[in-house]
């Protein structure tokens, strides 16, 4: 059986619209609700937000998803590309378990 990770990249400190992952639709904040189609999927041994912030990191976890350390700042600008914190947070993951799967999902679409 695969072994298989959702990863959801919340970087803070977004350009256009501040906090943009954590603004509230319908009561819940944009991030919520990719954590809870993740999670309900039962497609994921794990729901990994990959974020580098404390109070992103808060509220992923109050809905469901795993932080494990909070992404450095040297992976956390707006032009840091994907490979660089799904290596980062792979290597971390891979520690404790093999991941054959991971799949990125991000907050910017709730609806799924």
């Amino acid at each position: 059986m695969y072994k298989a990770v959702a990863l959801i990249p919340a970087r803070s400190g977004s350009k256009r619209i501040k906090d943009k992952n954590i603004l509230k639709i319908n009561g819940h904040p944009l991030l919520a609700y990719t954590i809870k189609a993740a999670i309900q999927c039962k497609l994921f041994n794990k729901v990994i937000c990959v974020t580098d912030s404390k109070k992103y990191a808060k509220i992923a976890k109050k809905y469901g998803a795993e932080v494990p350390l909070l992404r450095p700042k040297s992976i956390s600008h707006e032009k840091s590309p994907d490979i660089e914190w799904v290596t980062w947070i792979m290597k971390i993951l891979n520690k404790k378990d093999n991941y054959d799967i991971f799949s990125i999902l991000r907050p910017t679409s709730p609806f799924r």
